[in-house]
């Protein structure tokens, strides 16, 4: 009998006690997709479904130790990286991702949480985070990250069009950027892929609060993907209709008094 085989995706990001966002979304996610989820923690937030308390910041020589204790056993075939929230841990990543630059990463900023409220907004850290960009296949952030990353107000498809543009200009191979915030009935997404060339894609929104971890949702889910095998253009789009089917199917379910997760294990009927 042929054995089956679960391609691995590290996450490297930040813990939901909740088990909405972070590590727990991106292992529910990459289990739900048949991949094996290996995971680094970065930060411990203190947290419940009506928002961020505080963070406790995982010092960064226990970082580099569990990515190289990961690596020397099971060496991923994609990587996503989400919260990495002080300069120090970015320099110990990047170090890491020099030694496998044949793996594809995505990269969910975790700026900007889902309430609004900044993670983060010292300039020193941003400069530090442009350091990893050369080295990120997909990067995927939401329209206040990369409002912030650009300087630019993002009221519009066209606003997102030239973000998107500059995100690029920062050396980043390919950009999927997310328009969840902008207002209507209709979601839009541009990605800019490794030629330039924009891909739009369109869904209905979801009227639903349980959507507390969408991105990390998003961007593991791309990362399975890719493992498995799909090409940049084939993950997103698999990864999109992944995500709205998770908020679909969460949005008549009661988790906390906030906003709640996604159903990550939903079946289809």
């Amino acid at each position: 009998m042929q054995e089956k085989k679960f391609p691995s995706v590290l996450s490297i990001a930040g813990f939901d006690g909740i088990g909405g966002a972070g590590i727990q979304a991106d292992i529910k996610t990459i289990s739900a997709l048949g991949g094996y989820a290996t995971t680094v923690l970065t930060a411990l937030p203190v947290q419940n479904t009506m928002g961020v308390k505080s963070i406790l910041a995982i010092p960064p020589g226990v970082v580099r130790a569990q990515l190289e204790t990961i690596a020397e056993d099971i060496l991923p075939c994609a990587i996503k990286i989400g919260m990495v929230h002080n300069p120090e841990l970015i320099e110990i990543i990047v170090d890491f991702l020099k030694d496998f630059p044949e793996i594809p990463v995505v990269f969910d900023p975790v700026m900007v949480a889902s309430s609004g409220k900044k993670l983060f907004s010292d300039q020193t850290h941003i400069l530090h985070m442009k350091k990893l960009f050369p080295r990120i296949s997909i990067f995927t952030p939401n329209l206040d990250e990369a409002s912030l990353l650009t300087h630019q107000s993002i009221q519009s498809i066209e606003d997102m069009e030239k973000a998107g543009k500059l995100l690029l200009e920062m050396g980043i191979q390919s950009v999927l950027l997310k328009g969840g915030h902008l207002k209507g009935e209709q979601l839009t997404s541009l990605f800019f892929d490794i030629e330039k060339s924009v891909h739009r894609f369109d869904t209905k929104k979801i009227h639903s609060k349980n959507t507390h971890g969408t991105g990390c949702t998003l961007s593991s889910a791309i990362a399975t993907y890719l493992a498995l095998g799909k090409t940049s253009l084939e993950a997103i789009a698999l990864s999109q209709d992944y995500v709205y089917k998770a908020i679909f199917h969460a949005k008549k379910i009661s988790w906390g008094k906030g906003n709640g997760a996604l159903h990550h294990f939903f079946k289809e009927i």
